[in-house]
């Protein structure tokens, strides 16, 4: 009783009475824009063999010396060159041969094989059809892929951003009007964000057209979306 009334002062004090409090609702939103890419990445390199491992190496490295320097003089920056992988692995032979027990005999090496690579940023996509071909004409016997990226994204996401959230408030109002509330102060919000790249071509194009004066390649449009997850107030009409 008495917390009744000290409650009742308070109320006619402030002269007006606080509205129903019907709850919270959660709502994602989705934003995407689209925007053709200004950088690739390629990752390319040589793999060689030979009896021994020592062998295989040094034709490795007089191969990728080779390489490096055609990439320069293409236009490309040392920064933009950058070492992603380096084996030295044996070569096995299995036989079919079993000992006296009938157990199969271990695999005996036969030559070793090496493999270095590199990715390499490409900051200007009109030369990456010749970048690609200069790279296989000089020696790159492995290319695993060429990768398309924008260089800076802030704007592509705010503008993703702006509509996500717009999406989000639209839904939510929406449901209010459906629920005969209406939408409060908002609470709450999140994000969370995607990039999708279209799928590339195969890479073996440009052993195919390594005689061309470049190699075809298409960079197409990326897409960047923002998720937006929105809570806002409900009240009572």
């Amino acid at each position: 009783m008495r917390l009744l009334t000290g409650l009742v002062p308070l109320v006619l004090t402030a002269g007006f009475a606080l509205p129903a409090y019907a709850g919270t609702i959660t709502i994602d939103g989705r934003g995407e824009v689209t925007a053709a890419p200004d950088t690739a990445f390629v990752n390319s390199g040589v793999t060689t063999q030979g009896a021994t491992a020592r062998e295989a190496l040094d034709a490795n490295s007089k191969a990728m010396e080779e390489l490096i320097a055609a990439l320069k003089d293409a236009g490309i920056e040392r920064r933009d060159i950058q070492t992603s992988g380096f084996s030295v692995n044996p070569n096995y032979v299995y036989s079919d041969a079993r000992d006296a027990n009938g157990y199969s005999l271990p695999p005996k090496i036969n030559g070793y094989q090496v493999s270095n690579m590199v990715t390499v940023r490409v900051r200007e996509l009109d030369s990456l059809g010749q970048i690609l071909d200069r790279a296989v004409t000089v020696g790159a016997n492995t290319v695993n892929g060429v990768t398309f990226s924008v260089a800076d994204t802030s704007d592509l996401y705010d503008k993703a951003r702006r509509a996500a959230f717009a999406d989000a408030r639209r839904k939510a109002e929406l449901y209010a009007e459906i629920s005969g509330e209406t939408l409060g102060e908002l609470e709450k919000i999140s994000e969370s964000q995607s990039y999708n790249q279209p799928p590339q071509p195969m890479m073996e194009a440009a052993y195919a057209r390594a005689a061309d004066s470049s190699v075809p390649v298409e960079g197409g449009e990326l897409t960047f979306a923002i998720i937006v997850s929105a809570e806002w107030e409900l009240g009572n009409n």
